[in-house]
């Protein structure tokens, strides 16, 4: 079986500089491995030899980036700036070999020098700066807004620790820390040079001069710069764009300052230590909102850097030059767009009108229409424990001045909508920004929507819930304001770097250009009918498998059968996303093993720490797979397996090997999902309910592609209506009622027999979503999926039909549609050449 990184030179795709300067680039990482890093040591380790490839692959990165820089100070374009506080960017090393087109040169170099590349990636910490798919969304965009030419910058929080590690321990999820940085980033710049004061606390003045915050709490922070390479295989171009995210972090009171001076040590180093809890940690709740003062702080703090920021960029013009040249604030929005990741950075509305009324004298309503034009927002969730709800009294005492500033845009904002609406006050409380209640809560979703003069959803069938329900009398308002971005995943990442087996095939088929137009894919439907092409896409599939198996041995030394099929379901622990069907699912297997295909089941990733339910839901998993990897009348025919510590570098490894994509939340419940299109992607075929983007891949590929069960989103409202009754189903469903008692009675905890006892409880009485009333669709869903199975040849020609239908699904589309409807820019093909060549001006 060829390696991956021996493939890497047969791609046609990664061949893009050739074997390039292997002489140049052996030379550079040499003067890194004894100069930047052994120094003094006589003996250099492999991280030694990982971060001198790093070094090296950096250096090609710098002086592209100061011309790139440089090219948009003197053209002036309109600039996004993506607001995020999550960024999940996995690793680095290999996409940014890809993109520069250094890949097989540095394949050849580092076998040269005797060392194995494939060992030096895996070296690389995942840069966890996420919980999820809000990160790896953001992350993708990073990708795509630099392949299509955008002056584009992402803004997060450099944090000290990411997404937890997780352990599961006897079952258990245990977390540790994620000191990803212990050993350096290579991948960043800092610029201590360039601190940025970040306001807390004090009071508000009125004064002869205006509004003045006063007596604050002052911190600094540092910017942490990173660059994101596309490239272009057409033009036989390394790289025409590089795309900064501005991670801020390092804080520092000046207080600390005074407070040495006068003897206080003590004081002054827990100061500095508050100070700095601000970046140390990512908050590792995605689906539930937790008031802490440390997140609002957090969601205040990259907020208020990335607009000085901003700012600071837009009054000037020269590049190289920080002093300001533009004092007139009336073309902002021509010149800048701000897209809100989510309700996290929503402060960047207010925080954008108080440096616009308080620091640069504009009247309100002039202040409001450049903030309006200039924010938009992207919602993620219609699950209300996720939507932002701060309460007024820690508003008052963290930002006092911003809470004067929304409530005024609020007080605004409810005369407009009495004048549209006379006597109607239910109207005014529904569309509020303020909720009433002890104590009373700032709705930051509201805020988004007044703020923006765009919000967007991220699937079709997303949007039409956030027009039709969440934000339904807003809709009525400004129905023009609402619109649909469905997400999309860069196939850079995941398809040419994560399967370069099937990168290869369908380059040799169709070309190489549908790594920048996805939509290219369709081709492969020309050969539907091709016998040797669907073997190879069946070889590809079964290598990737055998792989995964041996990593299955290796690492959990759990022995799997490639020629089962790999049922994955790779999810966040949610009770919406359902991981309780299929386990209930896979019990029932277990009980007729006999009249199922070989199964391996894999369910993988973290539950938020806080979350009682997502911990009882791993704990039983793993009881389950302890079962029925164990029972000798099961054998090998079905084994499950909880994969600890999912993140972005074993996705890579998981995804290409899926064969089957559980996508099983309830109807009108997940927004999207990014996860499906990566299995899409690579292969896999998909069981799952038309939620989120399932609808327009069964769109895309056919709904017949696709394994479509259970109740639509207008079949869970009416249910909702009517009641559901999870006992019904308990006491018709045998089957269903035997795996609920053996759960219940401690089959799978024999020494502790009433452990899951909540588990059963939430599913009889308290369970929003539904399990019970999909079991039977989902289990003739299942037999329909292993028919299939068991005919090879029509399987894999589903599978093609899958890959074709996937264009769609491109980060890329997804960029082209927000820049063109919503920020008012058009994608640029202008290639900008590599330091050592002219200028395009001097080339003309």
């Amino acid at each position: 079986m060829a390696l991956d990184h021996e493939k890497r030179k047969q791609i046609s795709v990664r061949g893009i500089a050739g074997l390039g300067n292997v002489v140049e680039i052996k030379k550079s990482f040499n003067r890194h491995l004894h100069f930047t890093l052994v120094k003094d040591r006589n003996v250099a380790t492999p991280r030694d030899y990982y971060f001198a490839l790093a070094h090296t692959v950096r250096d090609h990165l710098v002086g592209r980036w100061i011309r790139t820089q440089q090219y948009y100070y003197e053209k002036d374009p309109k600039r996004i700036h993506y607001l995020s506080l999550e960024f999940y960017m996995g690793r680095t090393l290999q996409n940014t070999m890809i993109n520069l087109g250094l890949q097989n040169a540095c394949d050849e170099a580092i076998y040269q020098l005797g060392l194995d590349i494939e060992e030096l990636e895996e070296i690389e910490e995942d840069a966890g700066l996420g919980n999820g798919g809000l990160g790896r969304l953001a992350a993708c965009f990073l990708d795509s807004m630099a392949s299509l030419g955008l002056a584009a910058y992402g803004y997060g929080i450099r944090y000290e620790f990411g997404i937890f590690n997780q352990k599961i321990s006897d079952g258990w999820q245990v977390e540790e820390a994620d000191d990803w940085l212990r050993y350096g980033n290579p991948w960043e710049k800092a610029r201590p040079e360039y601190m940025l004061p970040v306001h807390f606390y004090g009071r508000v003045e009125q004064t002869a001069e205006g509004v003045k915050w006063v007596d604050t709490q002052v911190s600094l922070c540092t910017r942490h710069t990173r660059t994101h390479t596309p490239c272009d295989p057409r033009q036989n171009i390394r790289v025409d764009r590089h795309l900064s995210s501005k991670f801020f972090s390092h804080l520092i009171s000046p207080n600390t300052f005074f407070l040495f001076n006068v003897g206080d040590y003590i004081e002054a180093v827990l100061d500095r230590n508050l100070a700095e809890n601000i970046s140390r940690v990512l908050y590792p709740n995605d689906n539930f909102f937790e008031g802490k003062e440390l997140r609002l702080k957090q969601e205040y703090f990259v907020v208020a850097a990335t607009l000085q920021d901003i700012i600071r960029r837009f009054k000037s013009s020269k590049f190289g030059c920080r002093d300001p040249v533009r004092t007139s604030f009336e073309t902002f929005s021509e010149k800048v767009a701000i897209q809100l990741n989510d309700t996290h950075p929503a402060l960047a509305i207010p925080e954008l009108m108080r440096i616009l009324v308080d620091l640069e004298k504009l009247d309100w309503d002039k202040a409001w229409e450049v903030t309006r034009q200039t924010c938009a927002y992207t919602n993620h969730t219609v699950l209300p424990e996720a939507l932002e709800r701060w309460p007024i009294n820690l508003f008052e005492k963290l930002l006092p001045r911003h809470l004067q500033i929304i409530y005024e845009i609020n007080h605004l904002h409810l005369q407009r909508i009495a004048a549209m609406f006379p006597g109607d006050n239910d109207r005014l409380r529904r569309m509020s920004l303020i909720e009433e209640g002890d104590p009373k809560r700032i709705n930051m979703a509201h805020l988004c929507v007044v703020g923006s003069h765009a919000v967007n959803g991220v699937a079709r069938i997303h949007s039409e819930i956030v027009k039709n329900t969440v934000f339904k009398d807003f809709y009525e308002v400004e129905p023009e304001k609402f619109q649909n971005k469905t997400n999309g995943i860069t196939p850079r990442r995941w398809l040419l770097l994560c399967n370069p087996g099937l990168a290869d095939l369908i380059a040799k088929k169709i070309g190489d250009d549908f790594l920048t137009d996805l939509f290219q894919l369709r081709k492969l439907l020309d050969f539907i009918d091709e016998d040797a092409f669907i073997c190879d896409i069946a070889n590809v599939k079964q290598e990737n498998k055998q792989k995964f198996a041996a990593y299955l041995e290796k690492e959990y030394e759990v022995k799997i059968n490639p020629e089962s099929i790999f049922d994955i379901h790779v999810k966040r622990i949610h009770e919406y996303k359902r991981q309780l069907l299929n386990l209930v699912i896979q019990r029932y297997i277990f009980f007729f093993p006999h009249q199922y295909p070989t199964v391996d089941a894999v369910l993988s990733t973290q539950a938020a720490p806080g979350y009682h339910m997502a911990k009882m839901i791993i704990k039983l998993i793993t009881a389950v797979g302890q079962v029925i990897n164990n029972d000798p009348v099961v054998g090998d025919r079905l084994k499950v397996i909880y994969l600890e510590n999912y993140r972005v570098s074993l996705a890579e490894k998981v995804i290409p090997a899926a064969d089957l994509s559980e996508q099983i939340s309830t109807a009108g419940t997940e927004a999207s999902g990014t996860g499906n299109m990566k299995f899409m992607l690579n292969g896999a075929l998909t069981i799952g309910t038309m939620d989120g983007a399932n609808v327009e891949m069964a769109e895309e590929a056919g709904e017949e592609n696709l394994f479509i069960f259970g109740m639509r989103v207008e079949d869970v409202d009416a249910m909702d209506k009517t009641g559901y009754n999870a006992r019904e189903y308990y006491e018709r469903l045998s089957e269903l009622r035997q795996v609920i008692d053996q759960i219940q009675t401690g089959y799978f905890s024999p020494k502790e027999h009433e452990l899951f006892k909540d588990v059963v409880n939430m599913l009889m009485n308290h369970d929003r979503f539904k399990v019970f009333a999909d079991y039977e669709a989902y289990i003739t869903c299942q037999d329909r999926v292993n028919e299939l199975y068991k005919n090879p040849k029509e399987w894999t020609r589903t599978v093609i039909r899958n890959i074709a239908g996937s264009g769609k699904f491109s980060s890329d589309r997804t960029i082209s549609e927000y820049a063109r409807d919503i920020w008012g820019v058009e994608p640029s093909d202008v290639k900008i050449p590599p330091p050592n060549e002219p200028p395009v001006e001097s080339r003309k």
